[in-house]
C-alpha cells in the first residue's frame, strides 16, 4: 500500500511539472505560477514520505497490507533530503566565514564588506541577516550615482530576506533536479527576484539609474574575466546565470507599470501537498 501512495505522488509531481505553462506572461502574476510549479511538486513527495515513515512498515490501511519497500524508499528519501540540506547549509556557511575575512569599509554611508578584485561584484550574503559585499571593481566601474543604485537595488533583497527564501527554494530544486523543467523554473524565479529587487529599488531612485548599472557592469563583464559564482546564500546585482535575460529586466524597470510582483503566496494550493498526512489515522 505504502508503494501504491508513493507512485501515485510522483505521479502527481512529475504531471503537474510536465504540464507547468512555461509560456511568457505578464511579469506582475508570473512569480505566483512558477513559485507554485517549483514548491508544489518537492514538497508534495515530501510529506509523501514523511506520511508513510509515520505509519510504519506493518498493519493496514484500508485492507491493503503495508510493506518494506516503500517504507523503505521514503526513508532513504528523507535521509537523502536531511543530509542535502545540511550539505548546502554548510557550503553557506563557509561562504558566509569567507566573507567575513573581507575588510569592512564604509562606503557613502553603507557599510560593506571589500572584496579586492577588479570583476565588478556586489551581493548579499548570509542567511537570514545577510551582508552586503561588493568589489573594488565595481567601485571602479560606477560613478556615485549609479553605485547608490546598486545599493539600493541590494537593500531591496534584505527587505524581502531574498538570501533564506532562495536557500530554501535551491534545497528544493536540489532534491528534485529530476523532475521536468526544475531548471527552467528556477532561472525564472531568479530572475523574478531580481525584477522585484530592481522594482522596489526604483522606489528609491531613478529607474534609469539602475537599467544604466545592468549595462555597465554587464560591458564590464564582457571585457574581463572572472571565476566568481553564485553561492546558495548569495544574491547578486548582476547573476551570470540569467544574464542573458538582461533586456526583460531592463524592459520591467522601464515600463509605465506601477505594480510589483504580485509576491503573495496563494497558501491553499501549497496546503494541498499536506494531503498525504491525511492518510496516516485510517493506517491501522
Amino acid at each position: 500500500m505504502h508503494l501504491l501512495i508513493i507512485v501515485v505522488a510522483l505521479i502527481l509531481a512529475w504531471s503537474i511539472r510536465l504540464y507547468t505553462p512555461l509560456s511568457h506572461i505578464p511579469w506582475t502574476t508570473r512569480w505566483q505560477r512558477s513559485l507554485f510549479c517549483f514548491v508544489f511538486s518537492p514538497l508534495l513527495l515530501l510529506m509523501t514520505a514523511i506520511a508513510v515513515v509515520v505509519m510504519g512498515c506493518h498493519g493496514t490501511m484500508l485492507g491493503w497490507q503495508s510493506g518494506w519497500y516503500g517504507y523503505l524508499f521514503a526513508i532513504g528519501f528523507l535521509i537523502f533530503t536531511a543530509t542535502s540540506i545540511v550539505k548546502l547549509f554548510f557550503q553557506g556557511w563557509q561562504s558566509i566565514q569567507t566573507t567575513n575575512k573581507y575588510p569592512q569599509k564604509t562606503i557613502e554611508g553603507k557599510t560593506v564588506r571589500l572584496l579586492d578584485t577588479s570583476f565588478p561584484y556586489s551581493a548579499q550574503v548570509g542567511f537570514w541577516n545577510s551582508k552586503l559585499v561588493i568589489s573594488q571593481g565595481l567601485l571602479d566601474t560606477l560613478d556615485k550615482d549609479h553605485f547608490s543604485a546598486v545599493v539600493a537595488h541590494e537593500e531591496a533583497h534584505t527587505q524581502y530576506r531574498d538570501t533564506f527564501w532562495f536557500f530554501i527554494l535551491g534545497w528544493l530544486g536540489y532534491i528534485s533536479p529530476w523532475l521536468p523543467n526544475t531548471d527552467e523554473l528556477w532561472q525564472d524565479l531568479l530572475l523574478l527576484r531580481e525584477i522585484r529587487a530592481d522594482r522596489r529599488a526604483s522606489q528609491q531612485v531613478d529607474p534609469l539609474l539602475i537599467a544604466e548599472s545592468l549595462v555597465i557592469i554587464a560591458q564590464k563583464i564582457h571585457t574581463i574575466s572572472g571565476n566568481i559564482t553564485t553561492g546558495i546564500m548569495e544574491v547578486a546585482f548582476h547573476d551570470k546565470t540569467i544574464s542573458g535575460r538582461i533586456n526583460e529586466r531592463i524592459d520591467a524597470l522601464l515600463s509605465e507599470s506601477e505594480n510589483l510582483i504580485n509576491t503573495s503566496w496563494k497558501l491553499s494550493y501549497i496546503l494541498l501537498t499536506l494531503a498525504p498526512l491525511i492518510l496516516i489515522p485510517f493506517h491501522g
